[in-house]
């Protein structure tokens, strides 16, 4: 069935239909991984947005349980050049289009997404709507600009969990590169991990570093939080503007100080919020698994996956923390700590899934963080 995608600026680029059908609305941004179409449809930081794949070929090694990063897609659509008709691999439960069809997300294949990617990166990422061939592009155009933007929109709301849940997951062995060098970590800290749309990646990675994880609603007070007498908290990453996030922004600036904190994407921008710095929205963002990065204190260049569209501004960021990682392709703050306090976070994902694990001690320094400023003695 031909369809269409219709950009807010008037810009038409047709396709095909697969997976789901029907008209769909959303930020149009792209992802340059070579690999790892289901991670990225299961992730919830992509709530709200359509999302175009510049590999030339998805769907090639179907879709599988194990490699889910939440229990259902958060994608508002998927474009691709071509979609796989044939899946090779033995984990593969079904095919993309099969599993985009069952969860009714829409589908457009045969779009020229070289194209499409150029005009983004020229143009910014904005909205834009999928529809039949048949609809007036006119029409379509003006409902894009019609449509909720991203900015000033919070879509934490949407991701986070219902209730409090324990995690005790780690990796599956024989598919991560730490199981493989590293057995996981005796639970010895226990950390409550804010569920802002966290990846379960991040909760694997974290069990394995030793962590007793319960993972709580991202409104949960932050009163609460500490009743629970934790050794740690997590932020994790998800979707939106994190300006809008003023519930998560307040409960964190309240848990400042009093015990170690740790921000990922998402977690990162609402910790430097509530230390008063201030965000904004990048032209296109960072989406993918090849961003290198520069760990300042090194000058060692780390390759990481990454998913924002929004950034910390770094001259905002009070006098006592420090910038720690920063983007080689734009200069962005894609880190910090604070040089008197128990924090630090990061822009990028450490987690990769997909990606690269590059920046995986960032999970053992959150760990001995912990380890240093639990009380002494403290039998748990």
């Amino acid at each position: 069935m031909q369809a269409q995608l219709v950009l807010e600026d008037g810009r038409v680029f047709p396709g095909r239909y697969f997976g789901g059908v029907g008209q769909t609305e959303g930020e149009v941004v792209f992802n340059t991984s070579m690999t790892g179409y289901q991670e990225v449809l299961t992730d919830p930081s992509y709530c709200g947005q359509i999302v175009v794949m510049t590999c030339p070929q998805i769907g090639n090694y179907g879709v599988n349980p194990q490699d889910q990063e939440s229990a259902r897609p958060w994608v508002r659509a998927m474009i691709v050049r071509e979609v796989a008709e044939y899946t090779s691999n033995w984990r593969s439960r079904i095919d993309l289009n099969g599993y985009l069809r069952q969860w009714r997300v829409t589908g457009l294949t045969g779009v020229d997404t070289r194209a499409l990617t150029r005009h983004i990166r020229d143009q910014g990422a904005m909205r834009g709507v999928i529809a039949s061939a048949d609809e007036s592009a006119e029409a379509l155009a003006e409902q894009a600009r019609a449509s909720a933007p991203m900015t000033g929109a919070d879509h934490v709301g949407t991701v986070t969990c219902d209730e409090p849940y324990p995690w005790r997951q780690g990796y599956e062995l024989g598919w991560s590169p730490r199981a493989a060098v590293a057995a996981p970590g005796e639970p010895r800290y226990r950390v409550i991990a804010y569920d802002f749309g966290v990846k379960q990646n991040i909760l694997r990675s974290l069990v394995h570093s030793g962590c007793e994880l319960t993972v709580v609603p991202a409104m949960t007070p932050a009163e609460d939080v500490l009743a629970l007498e934790p050794d740690g908290v997590f932020l994790s990453n998800g979707p939106g503007d994190p300006a809008a996030v003023e519930y998560g922004i307040e409960n964190t600036r309240r848990l400042i100080g009093k015990l170690p904190l740790f921000g990922i994407c998402l977690g990162h921008q609402i910790l430097s919020l509530a230390l008063g710095a201030k965000t904004y929205k990048l032209k296109f963002g960072h989406r993918g698994g090849n961003q290198p990065v520069k760990r300042l204190a090194t000058g060692a260049v780390e390759i990481t996956a990454q998913n924002h569209g929004f950034a910390v501004d770094p001259d905002s960021l009070p006098d006592a923390c420090e910038v720690t990682h920063l983007n080689l392709n734009d200069q962005t703050c894609e880190g910090f700590a604070h040089r008197d306090l128990p924090l630090f976070s990061v822009q990028y994902h450490p987690e990769a899934s997909p990606g690269p694990h590059d920046a995986t001690y960032l999970f053992e320094r959150f760990t001995a963080m912990m380890e240093a400023h639990r009380p002494a003695k403290q039998d748990r």
